[in-house]
Order: C-alpha cells, then structure tokens, then sequence
C-alpha cells in the first residue's frame, strides 16, 4: 500500500513537471516577459518541450532495462501524451499566433519549406499514437497495436529535423537532440538480440 501511495506522489510530481513549461510561457506571454519576439519564442519553447518528452518518453524502456526498475514505465503513456500535448500547442501556436489562420498561406509553408513539412509529418504521425494511447484501444488493436506505435520514432527524427532545418546559426542544439536520440535507438537495437534469444529459449 505504501508503494502505491508513492508512485500516486510521483505521477503527481511528474505531471505537474510537464506542465509548469507551459504556465511559464503563457504567464511571460501574457505579462510580455518573452523578449523583443515573444511569440516566436513560445512557439519554438512549446516545440522544444515537446521533443524533450518526447526523448524522454523514448528513454523510459532503456531506462528499465538498464536499472531494473519497472515504476518509469508506469509514466510512459503520461510522458508520451504531454509530448503530443506540447506538440499541439506549438502547432496551434504556429498557425494561430503567427499565420492568424490564414490557411492558404499555410499550405504553401507546408509546401515550400522543409521545416515545416517536416514538423507537420511529425504531429501527423503522433496523432494516431496519441488517439491510441489507451489500454480499450491496445486490447483492441492486439499485436498491430506495437508496430502502430513503432511509429514514435520516425515521428522523433521528424522533430530534430524539423529543429535542425529551423535554426540558421546555433545548430548545436538540435544535433545535442539529435545525438540522444540516435543512443536511445542503438540501445533499441542493442538490446533486441537479447529479447529475440529469450523468446527462443521460452
């Protein structure tokens, strides 16, 4: 029972961790505390917030795997669904706050620069992890369900190289990102050898 009652404290902790980026940024925006460009700088805060979970979220099997401990997993869909949530709002951001809706020219950002194509593909991708995020819909999906959500990590190359082509000067960011994400990917496939010899041993 107390074990419970901790993981409640720490789920706690952690989504109100994810959260506090946000009210930062919408109490800097509203009291005019972001800069000469606020809004650029929320839009490209929310979309950092985002990829940071995002890697985050992607960290929390290795992680298990690594330490042993089986309560970061219990986080995961939590971690996964901010990622998607801060994806959203930099998403309207971007087309409310900067394109005021003006869908037109929308279409030809979408079409004519890299960037944005590519952080469109990302958002477009986790839309459907995110609709399928719940246990109803894992029991219903079956095995298609992992392979659906397989999908997180093109969505998490999409998002560095919708960071990567974004910036013009500092690009050590995104190759910071960039670098993160290629371990947690060779950590993947470090360990599926091991996964596969198990179920041949089973």
């Amino acid at each position: 029972m107390r074990g419970v009652n901790r993981f409640v404290w720490i789920r706690l902790a952690v989504w109100l961790a994810c959260l506090a980026p946000l009210l930062w940024l919408a109490w800097g925006l509203a009291r005019d505390r972001l800069g000469a460009n606020p809004i650029e700088v929320f839009t490209r805060s929310t979309g950092e917030w985002a990829l940071r979970l995002l890697l985050v979220t992607l960290a929390v099997t290795p992680l298990r795997r690594l330490t042993g401990w089986r309560w970061p997993q219990r986080l995961r869909r939590l971690l996964g669904l901010y990622a998607f949530f801060y994806a959203t709002v930099h998403l309207a951001s971007y087309l409310w706050l900067d394109q005021f809706f003006a869908w037109a020219e929308i279409g030809r950002d979408i079409l004519k620069r890299p960037f944005i194509t590519a952080g469109m593909s990302a958002w477009l991708l986790l839309l459907p992890l995110a609709l399928t995020s719940t246990r109803g819909m894992m029991r219903r999906l079956g095995g298609r369900w992992k392979r659906l959500h397989r999908l997180v990590h093109v969505a998490a190359a999409l998002a560095v190289l919708h960071f990567f082509w974004l910036v013009k000067l500092d690009v050590r960011p995104p190759l910071v990102y960039a670098l993160l994400l290629g371990l947690l990917l060779l950590a993947r496939v470090r360990w599926r050898p091991v996964a596969v010899g198990r179920q041949h041993d089973s």
